[in-house]
């Protein structure tokens, strides 16, 4: 008898492992675990080629940040063979001025295909966060 892979289970821990790269932060590290033609697209929409143009993009927003993870589910599109990975929880860290954050809640969507990240989006409250800080946001956090 031949053991099977589980392609959600492998999914899931390609997604976490990238997200743990991502973090320390090592964009080289992470674009190990993406294909050519990768897509990375941010919240409010900016559109990233691969980890080190998401790195930078975080060094200027943030003096630095990591994620706690909550949660991540998969599941399998038997048609495509693709797997979509969501992972949810806090991003914490400091931003430019000093100030420390930690309940910053996120949600990034992944695609893999053939064991690898073919794309990604990503949604956090950072930019209302941001409002806020500025007295420009609509309501009260």
């Amino acid at each position: 008898m031949t053991q099977q892979t589980d392609p959600v289970a492998t999914a899931k821990a390609i997604v976490e492992s990238y997200l743990e790269r991502s973090m320390v932060p090592d964009p080289e590290g992470a674009a190990a675990y993406v294909s050519d033609g990768f897509k990375l697209v941010f919240t409010g929409g900016r559109v990233f080629a691969g980890p080190a143009e998401s790195a930078a993009f975080n060094a200027k927003r943030y003096d630095w940040v990591k994620k706690k993870f909550l949660r991540t589910d998969a599941a399998l599109d038997e048609a495509t063979g693709e797997v979509h990975v969501y992972n949810t929880g806090y991003l914490y860290g400091a931003w430019k001025d000093g100030t420390t954050f930690e309940t910053n809640r996120y949600l990034d969507k992944f695609v893999v295909r053939h064991g690898k990240i073919v794309s990604t989006d990503v949604w956090n409250d950072s930019a209302e966060i941001i409002l806020h800080k500025a007295g420009l946001a609509e309501a009260e956090l």
